[in-house]
């Protein structure tokens, strides 16, 4: 398994789903997951996707810059590091971003959030 190419494979469909259908997210959560949106820490899937899903625009798209990633101790988890852009919609300038999230292997092969961080770079 080639941590990068995983990596990749994440992060396209992570952001993929989360332009089109935040709800979507769902399944790459678990009620251990945590995430910090701009200092908030919510916990848990339902929680994550109820705050994902009430944020105050409809249609958003991600544009990808950079995607770094390491494994991350002897389970098989990854840290995947990933900075962008955010075009929301009726807005002209794109808001610059980064998020890092913490993958954890499932026993079927697949990974889940455990840890998802994410902040507005304000230039």
């Amino acid at each position: 398994m080639d941590p990068d190419a995983v990596a990749k494979a994440f992060v396209e469909h992570y952001y993929s789903t989360f332009d089109a259908n935040r709800a979507g997210l769902a399944n790459l959560y678990q009620e251990g997951s945590m995430l910090t949106f701009e200092g908030q820490k919510i916990m848990g899937s339902q929680n994550i996707v109820a705050k994902l899903t009430s944020l105050p625009f409809q249609q958003c798209q991600h544009a990808i810059t950079t995607v770094d990633c390491q494994p991350s101790g002897p389970a098989g988890g990854m840290l995947v590091f990933v900075s962008g852009n955010l075009q929301l919609a009726g807005e002209q300038h794109a808001l610059k971003f980064s998020q890092m999230f913490h993958l954890m292997p499932t026993p079927q092969g697949s990974f889940y959030v455990l840890n998802d961080i994410f902040r507005l770079n304000y230039a």
